[in-house]
């Protein structure tokens, strides 16, 4: 049997550079992050995957070199059935899994769940994640944890003012209180919108290939702890 062709495919690389916290110290310290991330869409759904190189100027344990990814897959319950699923603002509805890994701290999540696509005004795409958060790694590095749950709002929001085309797009989580071999762990709030300009098209006449902008990061309980962090981090995306 053939292998099934992606309809549709966006990679990218992104850079950016800010001054985030610890959430176990405290401490503030300037990081650079290299992003590889990958979305594609095929006959049933769509897959999403980035991976993470974190590096910060502070060697205190945390984020020193780190590797950290995730990857999501989708399934359309409208593709599969053929059947119009659309209802009021909804487009249609889905199942998603998805994996989170953590190199530093050894950890491993499993997200299994149900997805909710919206038809908004001006939207590239908008869904609805709800998921579990299921620790399945084997608890030799960070504290292993229960179970708990996700959800999450992710979607792009292209616009044009004149002849400058530009995008917010992001996310933002919500994953529940759960506990861990030492105490509770808080729930918390992830929010990271990009405010991006396409800097291809304003300079050289080639869209939708060079992105400049910010990334807003604001993270209440950051890693469960009781840290809040908002910051701002320069972005810079190169999209094959």
């Amino acid at each position: 049997m053939p292998a099934q062709a992606a309809d549709w495919s966006a990679t990218e690389a992104q850079l950016q550079y800010g001054q985030l916290d610890n959430p176990f110290t405290g401490g503030t310290a300037d990081t650079t992050i290299l992003t590889l991330q990958h979305a594609s869409g095929w006959k049933y759904g769509e897959n999403f995957f980035f991976v993470d190189f974190i590096n910060d100027g502070m060697r205190d344990g945390f984020n020193d070199t780190d590797v950290y990814a995730e990857w999501y897959a989708s399934f359309s319950l409208g593709k599969i059935t053929r059947c119009d699923l659309s209802f009021g603002p909804v487009k249609d509805l889905g199942l998603v899994a998805g994996f989170n890994y953590s190199a530093d701290a050894n950890v491993e999540k499993f997200l299994p769940g149900i997805r909710i696509a919206w038809a908004l005004p001006g939207e590239a795409f908008l869904n609805t994640d709800i998921t579990g958060y299921q620790d399945i790694g084997y608890g030799d590095g960070a504290p292993k944890e229960g179970d708990s749950y996700m959800v999450d709002f992710n979607g792009a929001f292209p616009f044009s003012i004149g002849l400058q085309d530009f995008s917010i797009e992001g996310h933002i989580e919500y994953i529940h209180n759960r506990t861990s071999e030492f105490g509770d762990v808080k729930s918390w709030v992830l929010a990271q919108p990009q405010f991006r300009w396409d800097l291809g098209k304003a300079l050289f006449q080639s869209p939708k290939q060079l992105f400049i902008g910010i990334e807003y990061q604001y993270w209440r309980n950051k890693l469960g702890n009781e840290i809040d962090e908002s910051a701002v981090q320069a972005l810079v995306v190169w999209r094959f």
